[in-house]
C-alpha cells in the first residue's frame, strides 16, 4: 500500500533497456474509509430478499393452521431462514341475504376470516421463486396468499390494544396529564 504514494521510478532491466514503472499517486480523503476491491468480489450477484411476510388468509382454521405448519417445514427444508409465525385475530363478517325485490332478510350469516404469517429472511431471489411456487401449487381451496415486504405497519397490527390502559391514559389527561417534578 505504501507503494501507491512513490512517484514514477525508472528501472532498468539487464538488457539495457530503459523501462518505467509507474505507481499511482493519488489524495488520500479523510472522510472515505479504503475499501479493497476483493471485498467486492466476494458479494453474491444473486438478490436477496431481507424480510418477507407471507401471509394466508381463510374462512376454516384448521385448514389454515396446517397450510401455515406446511409453508413452515417447506421453508426450513429448503434452508429459507424462518423468523416468524403468528396469528391475528379474525375478522368478524355479518352477511345478510334479501329476499327479491325487498328489504326483508332472507337469511343471516357471521363469517370469521382467520389470518395467519410467516415470516421469512434473507432469501436468494432465485429460492424465492421455487419456493413461491411449492407452496401455490399446495395452496387449499378457499385459502388467500400475499407476500409483501415487512414493514412497521405490519409489526403494529399484532398486538392488540388495551382498551382499560387507553381508558386510564385519557383520564390522567383530563385530570391535567402526568405529574412531573
Amino acid at each position: 500500500m505504501a507503494l501507491r504514494f512513490l512517484p514514477k521510478i525508472p528501472l532498468q532491466v539487464f538488457t539495457g533497456k530503459l523501462m518505467s514503472r509507474s505507481f499511482s499517486t493519488s489524495k488520500v480523503s479523510l472522510d472515505k474509509i479504503y475499501e479493497p476491491d476483493y471485498l467486492k468480489l466476494m458479494e453474491s450477484p444473486i438478490p436477496m430478499y431481507d424480510r418477507l411476510n407471507i401471509q394466508i388468509k381463510g374462512y376454516d382454521y384448521p385448514v389454515l393452521e396446517n397450510y401455515q405448519k406446511f409453508v413452515h417445514h417447506t421453508a426450513e427444508a429448503m434452508l429459507i431462514d424462518v423468523e416468524d409465525g403468528w396469528a391475528l385475530p379474525p375478522q368478524h363478517l355479518k352477511v345478510k341475504k334479501f329476499m327479491p325485490r325487498s328489504a326483508i332478510t332472507d337469511s343471516e350469516y357471521d363469517l370469521k376470516i382467520y389470518e395467519r404469517n410467516v415470516q421469512i429472511s434473507d432469501v436468494y431471489s432465485h429460492d424465492l421463486s421455487l419456493f413461491l411456487e411449492i407452496i401455490e401449487a399446495a395452496l387449499p381451496e378457499g385459502v388467500k396468499m400475499h407476500v409483501h415486504e415487512h414493514l412497521p405497519e405490519h409489526e403494529k397490527v399484532r398486538y392488540i390494544p388495551d382498551s382499560e390502559l387507553k381508558q386510564l391514559e385519557i383520564e390522567l389527561e383530563a385530570m391535567g396529564g402526568p405529574r412531573r417534578l
